[in-house]
């Protein structure tokens, strides 16, 4: 099976190396401001608590991450440095196993410390994904297609395997959350304008589609989920198949939606579908492949891990993890600081409603201005844009932080103070300062409701939302004379 994976192999990993350079790049401009000294969540702060609460190893490998040696400004912006260089060198097939394995400890480096702002399920995927593919890799320093080292059938299905849990583990979430909207096929009436970032193609296709269209495609997501990617496990001429159904599926959702670099990894994940006499069609031949011996502890080490993680993936399936016994929970619970064996199900509860949290100064506690963001609805009459796989991680969680009480997001408050002490790594976080370096007596964070306006509606006042103000999200703070923090 790996000798006709050449193309296939240089394709993906030529990908991934990309999705990790979006990843890195996106870090670059934030990590200051979100985990940096006086960010929002300082890792610094977190790892000593850690620290404190646990033995050094035992520490260490709760938090596995290279900012143990150093979690300063410095050192956050050389780890973003090093993941870039390494994601470039992947993307340029130098070194290509070794990369891999930089990429993924880097990344890994910031998923451990960064707390709040490193919860997502995409994340793991990546890091999933990352760590297989060192072993899915070929060695040498320009090794080419890689003829001469092949990839094991075994690292190539740990990496379609995490492609299918995806797609399946998402579908079984959905009925196991028991949440009527997908029982009743309104899932999608009003997700392209509930969705953490829309995009304005998500405008279109919710304002202009009938419903019953909406209502079609629950059903065809159910079905994908479910039943047709199992098509990836059966002959030739069935994984090509599902190649070719689900892959338009996963650009439709990056068009529509931004999901940073989510749908990315999955749609290229489907390229392993695929094989070398397929694109021999597209002009893309691959010489015969003649291996070359393995070195024996390498084959051992790979086997040992990458059944390690079929295992604790196994055990982790919704719907199984909670029935099984602690001890047989082991080989996940082992893994899980590393994020290499993750569950998955994404979208299990479809959020009925938009709210948008906004951070507002005054110089006077009567005349407020809102702090613009970058990239989250805010202004009615701005398009909602289309910049994945870039994430922006603080105004992605506000999405979360919007759905709950500020008490569950304490770093809402912290924004609030780092506002009010003129913070410049946390005002790089917004598209400007309104008080041009002169910060303001009291910031406050307000909470508004958003719908997408209707065609008549837009067609009248331009406008592609409108909004309502639901009041304080968050207690407000104020610097007083001797310059502390209170609520005014």
């Amino acid at each position: 099976m790996g000798k006709d994976l050449l193309w296939p192999r240089w394709l993906f990993l030529r990908a991934l190396g990309l999705i990790f350079l979006s990843a890195f790049f996106s870090l670059h401009g934030q990590i200051e401001g979100l985990n940096g000294p006086n960010g929002l969540l300082p890792a610094g702060e977190y790892l000593q608590a850690i620290a404190r609460a646990m033995p050094r190893w035992e520490a260490i490998w709760a938090a596995p991450t290279l900012l143990w040696l150093g979690n300063g400004t410095l050192a956050l912006k050389a780890l973003t440095w090093c993941g870039l260089a390494s994601s470039v060198l992947l993307t340029m097939n130098v070194w290509p196993r070794l990369t891999c394995a930089l990429c993924t400890l880097f990344f890994l480096s910031f998923v451990s410390a960064a707390q709040d702002f490193s919860s997502y399920q995409s994340d793991g995927m990546l890091l999933e994904a990352g760590f297989i593919s060192m072993f899915f890799a070929p060695g040498g320093s320009r090794p080419g297609l890689g003829a001469r080292d092949p990839p094991s059938r075994l690292s190539w299905f740990l990496l379609v395997w995490e492609w299918l849990r995806i797609y399946f583990e998402s579908g079984v979430v959905k009925f196991l959350s028991g949440d009527p909207q997908w029982r009743s096929l309104t899932a999608l009436d009003h997700y392209y304008e509930n969705l953490p970032l829309p995009s304005w193609i998500g405008w279109y296709v919710q304002q202009l589609l009938p419903v019953w269209f909406h209502h079609a495609c629950v059903v065809v997501v159910l079905a994908f989920e479910l039943l047709l990617v199992w098509m990836a496990l059966l002959p030739r001429p069935f994984r090509l198949a599902c190649f070719f159904l689900v892959s338009p599926f996963q650009a439709v959702i990056i068009l529509t939606a931004n999901y940073a670099f989510l749908n990315y990894i999955v749609l290229v994940l489907g390229i392993l579908l695929l094989d070398d006499a397929f694109l021999a069609r597209a002009g893309l031949r691959a010489p015969t492949a003649e291996a070359t011996p393995v070195r024996k502890w390498w084959r051992a080490l790979e086997r040992t891990m990458l059944v390690w993680i079929l295992c604790a993936t196994v055990v982790l399936a919704p719907g199984i993890v909670s029935w099984l016994p602690r001890p047989l929970l082991w080989p996940a619970i082992a893994l899980e600081p590393l994020r290499i064996a993750n569950r998955y199900g994404l979208f299990a509860v479809m959020t009925e409603n938009r709210y948008e949290i906004e951070f507002q100064g005054s110089p006077d506690g009567r005349t407020w201005t809102p702090y613009p963001f970058r990239f989250k609805p805010q202004d009615v009459n701005v398009a909602p844009g289309i910049y994945a796989p870039y994430q922006p991680r603080f105004e992605w969680n506000l999405w979360f932080a919007s759905l709950s009480g500020w008490n569950q997001y304490p770093w809402v408050v912290n924004c609030e103070a780092r506002l009010l002490e003129g913070e410049p790594s946390v005002l790089r976080l917004f598209a400007s300062d309104p008080f041009q370096g002169k910060p303001p007596r009291s910031v406050r964070a307000v909470v508004w409701q958003y719908w997408f306006t209707t065609r008549a509606e837009k067609r009248a006042t331009g406008a592609w939302w409108k909004r309502e103000l639901r009041g304080n999200y968050a207690p407000a703070l104020e610097r007083t004379a001797e310059g502390l923090l209170r609520a005014p």
